[in-house]
């Protein structure tokens, strides 16, 4: 039988309850907040943090306090990414990104989502997968909903809800998120 967590990341229904997510969340938690106290001053400790928090990638992300997210050990970075002020990544499932990405203020990626079944979500929900390529720019106030891909060097306009796949080398913007134009050299 699959544990809470082995269902949660396999993006079927689980309970959030469960006491060894409840102490995961509580763990990523408490090292969000200790890295949005640290100071610009304190580059160490701050990479020291993000080694802890991340599943990989915290050796060269560089990262704008104040960062929240669910977990951390569900996301996998690439190298040289860029985090600009107040990002939120709920990584209730595998967030996986490219190398040189960056990220806008702001920035919400949701892996989370929620039973349209009132009763069922009041117990369980479920999450989908998202993957960034790399090379991509997402503006500052974006979301990224559940399930979604984003192709390597695609651009995605500030404020843009990105609800289904994105393809590699567009402009993309709106809401809901479409491609506006191939990008050209």
């Amino acid at each position: 039988m699959p544990t809470e967590r082995e269902k949660m990341l396999g993006g079927e229904l689980y309970n959030p309850l469960d006491p060894e997510l409840v102490a995961a969340r509580d763990r990523a938690r408490d090292l969000c907040q200790d890295l949005n106290a640290t100071r610009e001053s304190q580059q160490e400790e701050r990479r020291r943090i993000l080694r802890e928090l991340l599943g990989a990638g915290g050796e060269d992300v560089w990262l704008q306090p104040p960062f929240f997210c669910d977990y951390g050990s569900n996301i996998s970075l690439g190298k040289k990414c860029f985090f600009n002020f107040n990002c939120i990544v709920l990584d209730v499932c595998q967030v996986t990104i490219g190398d040189h990405v960056l990220f806008g203020p702001a920035v919400q990626i949701y892996t989370a989502t929620h039973p349209l079944n009132a009763e069922l979500r009041r117990r369980q929900e479920y999450a989908k997968p998202i993957t960034i390529g790399s090379d991509v720019w997402v503006g500052g106030g974006a979301i990224i909903c559940p399930g979604v891909t984003i192709g390597s060097r695609s651009v995605i306009g500030a404020g843009s809800v990105v609800t289904r796949d994105i393809p590699e080398g567009v402009f993309a913007a709106g809401n809901p998120c479409r491609v506006i134009r191939e990008i050209t050299e």
